[in-house]
């Protein structure tokens, strides 16, 4: 046996975020064995919220210092990583207080109590009216924010793969959650998950040619691969396009969106709250990382891809959200289409677009999770009211949450003054040049989101209400607070934006 083995040198100083999210977890998982169920509800909900301020605070303590990379270079300690945890940090603890409300239903939360039931039984009728919730989503929503973290700051494309799994196998389970309209959350499971298998076999079949290219599978030994012509770059291409498959799945860009609306409907709000905001950020990060560091220099090369892309997201996004009736399913149109702008900025190539891109992740993650927290208050006899004729006349019978609604659709369609419009304008301005006919194609498709936004306005404040309508229930201080955030970021960065925006200028540059 060779005796020359040497241990890797791990510093874990900079691990710190994504280890106290991940210890966090697993601390729910005993939580899970050893607390009694009738406290255990609000000991996980501590731990979690515990643990993703410390996250931000070591995020907070690592920023300013020197970019590097560290576990043998599999992790990049830099400016976009920094900035992208920090943000899932704030985000995670709004998605957790969103799964914490318990007021907002009869039976004590919109998370089933006992997800193996089957639905339709004697057993799942009876849940209906069970007080409780099945606490393992929180430990659940930890591992996959821990995976999130890491997955944006992978330099490494096997560790890149196993966050993949490790934020997204979580998310699978949550989608199936729902209290009530079970089958339709457990039909939104398993199409997320087998869709989500594809994607991923994809992604690993993607690394297996990259290293038959490159003979490893960093991005910096692939970068300088990249650089030397060969007979092998067959082998390149097909292997970034497979590569990128499994990426554009998780960012919910054409042609691989289809699961985006059944998912974001059948899943119980709070888990499409999460899911929104914080894998969109997490998957951005990784794609920008392996495109710009792993292949900045074939970068001619695959743009014209994302040009496709870009164009075809932002495009059926924008048209196919004009037909939508359902409240959840015109969000997950929505989402398409800001996916698309958010190409644009992927495809600018240059400092500004990966500063406009990281703005423009971190104002969607907060104006998204507020919408939906908005979605979980409008309620009839039978749960959640997301049908857009159920929103008919809501301004007159709830102004303020009406009126929350209508300001967050107008930082989604990206009207001055709330911080939709700067990030797209950050975007915009970015690419505008050699892709300014992109930019057109943006600024029309723009136009169109803003017609089916402002329809969901004119629903809420011209029509009448039906008698027997939905009303906007009473929630906890949970909810209330997770709007509160979002609305307060969405305000103040359409009206004071240059802070954060000088922010991530300063943190747009890849350590390769």
């Amino acid at each position: 046996m060779p005796t020359n083995i040497t241990a890797p040198s791990i510093a874990y100083g900079p691990l710190l975020p994504i280890l106290i999210v991940l210890g966090a977890a697993t601390v729910g998982v005993l939580v899970e064995a050893f607390v009694p169920a009738a406290r255990r509800r609000l000991v996980q909900v501590i731990v979690a919220i515990t643990g993703l301020l410390g996250a931000l605070a070591a995020v907070v303590s690592l920023a300013g210092k020197t970019s590097r990379l560290v576990v043998e270079g599999a992790v990049a300690i830099d400016g976009p990583a920094l900035f992208l945890q920090g943000t899932l940090c704030v985000l995670g603890v709004a998605g957790i207080l969103l799964l914490a409300e318990d007021s907002l239903d009869s039976s004590g939360g919109d998370i089933v109590s006992n997800a193996a039931v089957r639905p339709g039984s004697r057993d799942d009728v009876r849940l209906l009216e069970h007080q409780g919730i099945q606490t393992e989503v929180y430990p659940l929503a930890m591992f996959a924010l821990g995976g999130m973290l890491l997955f944006p700051a992978c330099n490494n494309l096997i560790l890149m793969f196993i966050a993949l799994e490790v934020l997204s196998l979580p998310l699978y389970l949550m989608s199936g959650l729902a209290r009530r309209r079970r089958l339709l959350s457990q039909e939104a499971a398993v199409k997320y998950f087998l869709l989500g298998a594809f994607a991923s076999a994809f992604f690993l079949y993607g690394v297996a040619l990259l290293y038959g290219y490159a003979g490893t599978v960093d991005l910096s030994g692939i970068f300088t691969a990249t650089g030397n012509a060969g007979s092998s770059e067959l082998l390149m291409y097909l292997g970034l396009a497979m590569l990128t498959v499994g990426l554009l799945f998780k960012i919910g860009a054409v042609p691989f969106q289809a699961w985006t609306p059944d998912v974001y409907q059948g899943a119980p709000t709070a888990v499409t709250a999460l899911m929104a905001s914080c894998t969109k950020v997490a998957a951005f990060g990784a794609l920008l990382r392996v495109l710009y560091v792993g292949f900045g220099d074939v970068r001619w090369d695959w743009r014209p891809m994302m040009w496709g892309v870009a164009i075809l997201t932002m495009v059926v996004g924008a048209v196919l959200a004009v037909t939508q009736t359902d409240v959840k399913r015109m969000l997950a149109y929505s989402a398409i289409a800001h996916t698309g702008f958010l190409l644009v900025g992927v495809v600018a190539l240059n400092r500004d677009g990966l500063a406009g891109t990281l703005f423009y992740l971190l104002t969607y993650g907060f104006t998204t999770i507020a919408s939906f927290a908005v979605v979980s208050l409008v309620r009839d006899s039978s749960g959640e009211a997301t049908h857009l004729a159920q929103w008919a006349g809501l301004g007159r019978k709830s102004p303020l949450v009406a009126g929350i609604f209508a300001f967050l659709l107008f930082a989604l369609a990206g009207i001055p003054l709330t911080s939709g419009f700067i990030a797209k304008f950050a975007v915009f301005r970015a690419a505008t040049g050699d892709a300014t006919a992109l930019v057109v194609v943006g600024v029309i498709a723009s136009a169109v989101t803003a017609f089916f936004y402002a329809r969901v306005v004119v629903l809420m404040f011209f029509n009448e209400p039906a008698p027997d309508g939905p009303t906007v229930a009473v929630s906890s201080i949970y909810t209330y607070l997770a709007i509160a955030v979002g609305l307060a970021v969405t305000v103040v960065l359409g009206v004071f934006p240059q802070p954060i925006l000088d922010l991530a200028q300063k943190a747009a540059l890849f350590t390769r």
